[in-house]
């Protein structure tokens, strides 16, 4: 274990809180356990405010492209869904072409 993280029961976090929590906010990671199972992770808000400034700046887009290309590797020959079930020219069958309703406006 590092000088940095710390690994506590449950009960034990119960009974130090304050003092973990001062352990986190001093860079210290604090690993709490429940029943010798690892249950949840203590780290100061600098440290979570970094974490999720990770996953904000990902993107949707980002996100969206690195999930289509682990999904092209591994059914390259459905990629792109073109016929079958689900593909796009059952999902094309499936529109509706009408023009829609009159909208009266003023």
């Amino acid at each position: 274990m590092d000088a940095v993280d710390q690994a506590v029961s449950l009960s034990t976090a119960k009974t130090h809180l304050a003092g973990l929590v001062q352990a986190a906010e001093t860079g210290e990671v604090v690993h709490i356990s429940r029943h010798g199972k690892p249950v949840a992770v203590l780290i100061s808000e600098e440290a979570y405010a970094s974490l999720q400034g990770h996953q904000s700046r990902r993107g949707v887009w980002t996100a969206i492209a690195d999930w289509r290309a682990v999904a092209h590797g591994r059914h390259a020959d459905d990629w792109p869904l073109d016929s079958g079930p689900g593909g796009t020219q059952e999902i094309e069958a499936w529109r509706d072409r009408s023009t829609g309703r009159e909208v009266q406006l003023g």
